[in-house]
């Protein structure tokens, strides 16, 4: 805002013509119209400098303003773009360590079922191996007295004569030499069975011991 100050003109002393009357009364009222025309003049012009003044104040506000509130926004949308960012990748985050998780959880479930069923396969043969070696005791057991119930019979010689008791005798040769026989049959498939069971627990300890290292891996790796 301009300020003007006020400046009184300077005074000349009028020339007085001579031989003429002065009218110092009219001087003075002239004087004073014309210092107040001027003072009208200045005040006018102050006015509307003042005015200028303050619309230029306004419009300089405005424009403050204006900025202010531009740069308010950009920085309300600066931080909505921030947060937008920060929750992506928060987002991001939770997915990939819930991917992480799934991932790690479907390994674990792979691996105790696997060795779940090489559990339940060792367990399964086992027990079919067991069931095997209990049902051939079983059925050598019922042969065996099966067979003992057949011979096991009573010789009745008490009333037979001479040549029924040759008879007899020459019938128990015969048996007994069967019975020889049956044994020497006997003795040979026992023999081969006992060839036979052998090299089964052989393979099946070959079996077992890679099994067993399989499972040594899974464990490892369950417990890793």
């Amino acid at each position: 805002m301009l300020y003007f100050r006020l400046f009184a003109p300077p005074l000349t002393v009028p020339k007085i013509p001579e031989g003429e009357k002065v009218d110092f009364d009219d001087i003075h009222r002239k004087r004073q119209e014309k210092d107040l025309t001027e003072l009208q003049s200045l005040i006018e012009a102050h006015f509307i400098q003042r005015k200028k003044d303050e619309e230029e104040l306004i419009a300089l506000v405005n424009r403050i303003e204006k900025r202010r509130a531009e740069r308010a926004e950009q920085q309300r949308i600066r931080t909505e773009h921030e947060k937008e960012r920060q929750n992506r990748l928060a987002e991001e985050k939770e997915r990939k360590e819930q991917e992480e998780a799934r991932r790690k959880q479907d390994e674990d479930a792979k691996k105790k079922k696997a060795l779940t069923n090489m559990t339940q396969q060792y367990s399964g043969f086992q027990q079919r191996q067991d069931g095997k070696r209990g049902a051939k005791k079983q059925t050598e057991r019922e042969k065996k007295r099966k067979i003992l119930a057949e011979r096991k019979k009573p010789l009745n010689v008490e009333r037979l004569n001479e040549d029924k008791l040759k008879e007899k005798a020459n019938e128990l040769y015969q048996w007994l030499w069967m019975l020889e026989a049956e044994k020497f049959d006997f003795t040979k498939t026992l023999m081969r069975q006992k060839y036979d069971i052998l090299w089964a627990r052989v393979q099946n300890r070959q079996r077992l011991h890679i099994k067993g290292e399989e499972t040594v891996i899974v464990c490892q790796l369950c417990s890793a």
